[in-house]
This record gives C-alpha cells, structure tokens and sequence, in this order.
C-alpha cells in the first residue's frame, strides 16, 4: 500500500531517511510516474472508488523505484485523483474531486480520445466565464493588454491565412504555432478583465483549444477565416470599451467554436 500521510510514529532521526530519500527523486521522474497512472484513472483503469494496484505492481510495471512511485503518488493526491487508506490501499476518488483546471489532468484527458462529454464540459465552463471576462475587460482594459490582443491577432491571422474556405494545418507544428497564438489572444483578455483568479483558467482554454484543433484538422471542418473574424470582432468591441457587445460576441464566438468542435467529433466517428 503507498501511504499518503507522513508517519508521525519514531523519532525525527527515523523519519529523516524518509525524507530525504523523497528529496532526492528527480522531479522528471516522480512526473513520470503521475502521467503513468493518471493517463490510466483518465481513461476508467481503474475506475472512481476502486483500488489501484498494489506498490509491488506498479513499481514493476512502471519501472520506477518505491520512493519514485510515492512522490508520484504525491502529486496524484494534490490533483484530487487518489487518497490513501490504512489496511485498505490506494483509491481512485470520484472525477468531481479531480481538479481538472490543472494544467497536467486535462493534457491527460486529451491523450485520450476526447469525447462529447469532455468537450462540452470544456466549452460549457468557458461560456460560463470568458464573455463576463470580456465585457469586464471591455471597462478595464489598458492600452497594453490591447496591444497584447493585437499581437496575438496578427499572429493567429498569419498563421492560418484569411483565404475563405477550410484551410487545415499539414503538421503538428503548424497547429501548435497557431493554438498559441490564439491561447495568448484569450489570455490577453483574462488579463485585461483585471482579475487574477481568472488567469486559473488558461489551462482549461488551452486544452479547449488543442482539442478543438486536433478535431477540425481530423475531419476537415475549419473556416479561418470566419473564426478570425469573430476574434477580431471580439477585439474590437474591447477596445471601443463596449462592454454588452463584447460579451455578446464572446459568446456567439464560443458558441460557433462549440458546435464546430461537435461536428467534427461527430465526422471522425469517435
């Protein structure tokens, strides 16, 4: 079984080996170990309340050490994925108490094949928080957190080209130059807005937007140019300080985003 909790029991000199033995496990590798098994508790082996198996198991299974696989099992536990119990094991606790804004839990799920549920989930959370961030950061934007929307703009625009009809990126790197681009665009309003607890959910956009590009570049469903027309008008809106407008546009561009995601999951048969 891996013990979550520290051991209270012996003297400090006998809990100090253990400490620094989690000290000397390289980050890279206890990461290792959390990808390992939180791909697998993302994709239902195990499922919520069952047991993980045993340290023997997964040690030999991931080929790590037992201090690895504890300081792995750490940083499962601080997602929310799994709890320890004495005389019982490790168990996977209930997906409601994952915490998947976390930036590694979502890159999980989207290792897996996404599916409907997963992407309005997504589209759902951010329709519920970017078009207020919008309209809030249409009355307190400044000059620069403008300028950083119409960088990321130019950027998203060069990379995708404004000709009309699909356009689909040919590489993995075209993709990502082009996620970034349009994640820097939505942050930059997070930013804008001028709350900090907003700037939590740029991990959450930006596997909406991975996602999103990975199915409309699947099954041949992207408009360029529509959807940066869409972004510009977002843009615009902040900057005339209209704030009923760009929320109403926030919207109406996620809302488009949302139903091209679904279509395109629905193209590729998942």
């Amino acid at each position: 079984m891996i013990e979550l909790m520290s051991d209270n029991k012996g003297s400090s000199s006998a809990r100090r080996p253990r400490s620094l033995e989690r000290r000397a496990v390289p980050r890279d590798r206890s990461e290792h170990v959390a990808h390992a098994i939180g791909l697998r508790i993302v994709g239902g082996n195990p499922p919520p309340g069952a047991l993980l198996p045993t340290e023997h198991q997964l040690c030999a299974e991931i080929g790590v050490s037992r201090a690895a696989l504890r300081e792995g099992f750490r940083l499962l536990a601080a997602r929310g994925m799994i709890i320890g119990r004495r005389k019982v094991g490790t168990i996977v606790r209930p997906m409601s108490d994952w915490n998947m804004l976390d930036a590694s839990v979502l890159a999980w799920h989207l290792e897996q094949e996404p599916t409907q549920a997963f992407i309005d989930g997504l589209f759902e959370a951010r329709l519920i928080v970017e078009p207020a961030a919008a309209a809030m950061a249409a009355q307190r934007a400044k000059p620069e957190a403008i300028a950083a929307m119409r960088a990321a703009f130019d950027e998203m625009a060069a990379g995708q080209g404004a000709a009309p009809g699909p356009q689909i990126q040919d590489t993995a790197e075209d993709i990502d130059k082009t996620v970034g681009a349009d994640l820097r665009f939505h942050k930059a309003i997070l930013t804008a807005a001028g709350n900090h607890f907003l700037a939590t959910f740029g991990a959450l956009i930006g596997s909406s937007l991975i996602a999103s590009f990975r199915l409309n570049w699947r099954a041949h469903n992207s408009a360029p140019a529509i959807a940066l027309a869409q972004h510009e008008n977002v843009m615009s809106a902040i900057a005339d300080r209209a704030p009923v407008e760009a929320e109403a546009r926030m919207r109406l561009l996620l809302t488009a985003a949302h139903e091209d995601a679904r279509m395109s999951l629905a193209a590729s048969g998942a």
